[in-house]
C-alpha cells in the first residue's frame, strides 16, 4: 500500500523526456549489460525490490545475517539510488539500505553454474541467497559477481543485498560525496543480473590493439582449455586462431581498418572454450577497435597521437548527472542522448568526471567514435585513517581500469583532479602508466587549482600532460614540456539562465551571458583563442565544461533536463571542427 510520502516522492523537481517512461518501467534498463563479453542467456534483475533503509537500521555493513523484511518494507524501483525520485522513494542519504528480490531460476539452466552481477553498488555490498552469506564487495564504482548456484533451490529463491555508504568521504566518491556539492546517492545504481554458464566459463578477456604489428593480443580468463577466436570485418573472417586459456595470443590483423573518431570501425570477434573433447563450454560474442594512442613529436611539440598522427582533442567535461536518475540516467535512450549531442556538436572528445558509468556507456562511445578521458572518482579525506582509504583508493582504481581495459574510446586515464584527495600522486601516475601502458596517463588534472582543506601536491611532473584548469580561460593554459604534451584540462564554464528548466536552488556559474546567441559568439570566440594556443604555444587537447547544467550549475551546452541547447549547435559544430581541422595540418 502506497503513502502520501510516496506519492509526493514521484513528483519529479525537474523531469526529463524520459522519466515518465522510467517511472512505469516494469523492466528498466534491460540491455545486456556487457556488450563486449556477450552470451545469448541471461536475467535482468532490474525492476521493483521490497526496500528497508535509514539510520535507525541494523547495520549493513558487512553484516553476517539478513534482516527480515515487515510490513514497513518499501517498494524501490532498481537500478535507481534511493535518493532518486526514479526510485520511487526518493529518501535523503541513508547509510543503511537493505534490498529483497524473489527469483526463480528457468528450467533450461538446469545443471549450470549461475553468476550474479552487479554492474555497481555503493559503497560496501553484502549478498545473500536463501539466507547464506554469498559474498562481500566494497567500491562504489566497479562491477563484481558471484556465482550463487550452491545457494540455489527447486521454485522461489530470495535474494537480500545490504548496501552501506556513510557518504563521509573516507572511501572514492567524486562528487557524489561531502564536498561534491551534489545530490548524494548510494546503494544498487546499476543494473542487476543473472548469467548461466557451465563450470567451465570464461571469467573475463583482456585485449590489447598491437598496430605496428598488425594484431591483436588476447588473454582469456578461464580453467584448462582450448580457445577458437575469430574475428570478422563486416560478418567476413579476417582470422581464425587456435590457442590456450590462461595464456596471452595474438590475432594478425591484415591492413587493419583503424578506429578513430571520424571513423569509429569495430571488429567482432568470437571467443569459444573447447573442452579436451571439443565440446563448445562456452561462447562470447565480443568487439574491438584497432587503434593506437601514445605521445610524439610533431614539427618539434610533444603531442599525443592518435594512430601515429595528432588530432586535437576538442572535449567536454561530461559528469553524468540526471535530475531524476542523479548518478543513473534514466533509459539506455537517455544515455546513448548526451553520447549523440556530444558528437552533433562536433567534439571528439569526453571527460568522464569523477565518475564511472554502465558498459554500455563506453559501448557507444566505441560505436559513434568519442575518445574519453576516464577520471578516479576522488576520496575527499586521504590524509584520515591513512591505512584504510588509501589502500582502498588504490584498488578501486586498478578495479576501474580492469573493468574498461578493453574500450577503445577510452584513451587517458585520470588519477587525480585539482589536488582533490590527492596522495602519492607521482607514484600513483607511474603505477598507472606501468599498469596499462597502451593508454596516457594525466597524473593531476588541473593541478594549478587545489581545495582549501589539504596541501597542494601540484604539478607530479611525470605522466603525459601538463595539465591546468583555467576558468574562463583559455588564457594561461599550459605549454608542453620535453616529455609532456599541453592540456588545458577544464576551462569556459558559461551559463545561461532557461527559466522553466532550472534545478530549484540559487543557480551559478563562472561567468554568464544573456541569450543563447550571445553564449554562442562568446564560445566561438574561446574556441578561436584555443587554436591560438594550439598553433602557436603547444596546447594538444582542450575541455570546456561542460555537457550539461548539474543542480546549481547552469553552465552546461545542454539544460539539465536536456530540454533545450543552450547554443546554437551549428555554429559550435562548425567552430569545433574548425579547430580540428587546423590541428591536422599542423606539419606532421
Amino acid at each position: 500500500m502506497s503513502t502520501v510520502a510516496d506519492t509526493i516522492a514521484q513528483v519529479a523537481k525537474l523531469p526529463t523526456q524520459w522519466t515518465k517512461q522510467a517511472m512505469e518501467s516494469q523492466l528498466p534498463l534491460s540491455e545486456y549489460p556487457r556488450p563486449q563479453m556477450q552470451r545469448e542467456d541471461w536475467m535482468c534483475l532490474n525492476g521493483k525490490w521490497d526496500y528497508q533503509g535509514g539510520r535507525q537500521l541494523a547495520s549493513a555493513l558487512n553484516p553476517s545475517s539478513p534482516i527480515a523484511f515487515d510490513k514497513q518494507a518499501q517498494q524501490i524501483l532498481v537500478p535507481y539510488c534511493p535518493e532518486s525520485v526514479l526510485s520511487g522513494i526518493e529518501r535523503n542519504q541513508e547509510i543503511n539500505m537493505w534490498y529483497k528480490k524473489q527469483f526463480e531460476i528457468p528450467a533450461s539452466w538446469k545443471e549450470k553454474q549461475i553468476i550474479l552481477h552487479f554492474d555497481a553498488v555503493d559503497h560496501d555490498a553484502t549478498v545473500f541467497v536463501n539466507g547464506q552469506k554469498a559474498g562481500t564487495h566494497a567500491g562504489g564504482y566497479d562491477a563484481f559477481s558471484f556465482d550463487i548456484t550452491s545457494y540455489l533451490k527447486k521454485g522461489s529463491n530470495v535474494l537480500i543485498v545490504a548496501a552501506h555508504d556513510p557518504n563521509d568521504g573516507k572511501m572514492p566518491s567524486g562528487k557524489n560525496g561531502p564536498r561534491g556539492d551534489y545530490t548524494f546517492s548510494s546503494g544498487i545504481w546499476q543494473t542487476v543480473w543473472l548469467e548461466p554458464v557451465n563450470k567451465n566459463h570464461i571469467k573475463n578477456i583482456r585485449l590489447l590493439p598491437d598496430l605496428a604489428n598488425s594484431r591483436l593480443k588476447v588473454l582469456v580468463d578461464a580453467g584448462q582449455a582450448a580457445v577458437l577466436a575469430v574475428a570478422s570485418e563486416n560478418q567476413r573472417v579476417v582470422a581464425r586462431v587456435k590457442a590456450e586459456a590462461g595464456t596471452a595470443f595474438y590475432i594478425p590483423i591484415p591492413n587493419p581498418r583503424l578506429w578513430s573518431p571520424d571513423e569509429p570501425f569495430l571488429y567482432d570477434l568470437k571467443l569459444s572454450l573447447q573442452d579436451k573433447n571439443g565440446n563448445v563450454t562456452d561462447e562470447i560474442a565480443s568487439y574491438f577497435g584497432m587503434r593506437d594512442v601514445r605521445l610524439g613529436k610533431v614539427n618539434g611539440v610533444v603531442r599525443p597521437l592518435l594512430n601515429g598522427k595528432f588530432v586535437m582533442q576538442i572535449g567536454l567535461l561530461d559528469q553524468g548527472y540526471w535530475p531524476d536518475g542523479i548518478l543513473t540516467a534514466p533509459t539506455e535512450e537517455a544515455l546513448k542522448y548526451d553520447l549523440e549531442f556530444t558528437k552533433k556538436a562536433g567534439f571528439n572528445l569526453i571527460r568522464k568526471h569523477m565518475k564511472t558509468e554502465p558498459n554500455r556507456f563506453y559501448y557507444w562511445a566505441d560505436k559513434l567514435g568519442l575518445l574519453v578521458w576516464q577520471d578516479m572518482p576522488a576520496i575527499w579525506y586521504p590524509q584520515e585513517d591513512t591505512t584504510r582509504t588509501r589502500s582502498a583508493f588504490r584498488s578501486e582504481l586498478k578495479a576501474i581500469i580492469d573493468n574498461h581495459y578493453n574500450a577503445p574510446s577510452i584513451i587517458t586515464w585520470v588519477p587525480f583532479n585539482e589536488n582533490w584527495g590527492a596522495f602519492d600522486v607521482k607514484e600513483i601516475t607511474d603505477w598507472v602508466k606501468q599498469y596499462d601502458p597502451s593508454r596516457l596517463v594525466n597524473g593531476n588534472s588541473g593541478f594549478n587549482n587545489n581545495p582549501d582543506y589539504q596541501k597542494a601536491y601540484g604539478d607530479p611532473g611525470n605522466g603525459d600532460f601538463v595539465d591546468t584548469h583555467i576558468y574562463i580561460g583559455p588564457k594561461n593554459a599550459s605549454v608542453p614540456d620535453d616529455k609532456r604534451a599541453a592540456s588545458l584540462g577544464e576551462f569556459g564554464g558559461l551559463g545561461l539562465f532557461v527559466r522553466g528548466h532550472m534545478w530549484p536552488v540559487e543557480n551559478n556559474a563562472y561567468g554568464y551571458e544573456p541569450t543563447k546567441p550571445a553564449l554562442t559568439d562568446r564560445y566561438v570566440l574561446l574556441l578561436d583563442q584555443v587554436e591560438q594556443l594550439m598553433k602557436h604555444r603547444g596546447l594538444s587537447v582542450a575541455v570546456y565544461t561542460q555537457t550539461t547544467d548539474v543542480e546549481h550549475e547552469v553552465n552546461g551546452l545542454l539544460t539539465y533536463d536536456r530540454a533545450f541547447e543552450k547554443m546554437e549547435i551549428e555554429r559550435v559544430k562548425e567552430v569545433n571542427q574548425a579547430v580540428i581541422e587546423e590541428g591536422n595540418r599542423i606539419k606532421q
